[in-house]
């Protein structure tokens, strides 16, 4: 074992960026078959001398949003509306969604603008993160006329693959679709039940 020592924390604090240490162990480790958790790919980022996702992502997203639809739009050559709305469903309003940016009635565009590390993690696995799946959802059920949702990553602090696309279609998800507009009726009308009785004093 080699022992290292340091004058200050923020020194100490940078040796460790880019090596599996005990508290970040658990972020690497993985089941048999299972893909790399988000640990991994932050040790991508540390030892590509990106800085830590630790920034108000929000905060992040609204600033960097224009500047991904205006690569979207150079790399498509497609327009993208980026007015800002609310898109509701046609029958239940209350089942909604604000798009960053639409083409027409038949194509959107969600951006994200993740820590470096996420970014990483989605371009290589080419997947829209687990989080985000009822987002993504949430677009086909509320435009019933939306064909095909683009899922765009951005991160500038990237060298190479700051930009990804991932395109999403109506027909990959028309059971998850039918399910989860069910489920949301099924809970608007819970909620109603509840709001009613909740206002009759």
């Amino acid at each position: 074992m080699k022992i290292l020592k340091f004058k200050d924390e923020q020194e100490w604090l940078d040796a460790r960026r880019g090596k599996i240490t005990g508290s970040k162990l658990k972020d690497i480790v993985i089941q048999k078959g299972k893909k790399e958790k988000v640990g991994f790919y932050e040790l991508i980022a540390d030892r590509l001398g990106l800085p830590p996702g630790d920034e108000n992502a929000m905060e992040r997203g609204h600033e960097l949003e224009p500047e991904a639809i205006e690569r979207f739009e150079e790399s498509t050559g497609k327009k993208v509306n980026t007015d800002l709305v609310i898109w509701e469903h046609a029958k239940y309003p209350n089942i909604a969604l604000s798009p960053d940016g639409f083409i027409g009635k038949t194509e959107a565009v969600e951006v994200k603008c993740l820590s470096s590390a996420r970014h990483i993690q989605a371009v290589i696995e080419n997947e829209v993160p687990a989080e985000y799946k009822y987002q993504v959802i949430q677009y086909f059920i509320v435009n019933e006329k939306l064909k095909t949702l683009y899922f765009v990553f951005y991160d500038p602090r990237l060298k190479i693959k700051d930009f990804h696309v991932i395109t999403i279609n109506r027909t990959s998800l028309q059971d998850e679709i039918e399910e989860i507009t069910l489920y949301q009726i099924a809970k608007l009308e819970k909620i109603n039940a509840i709001v009613a009785e909740l206002t009759q004093f």
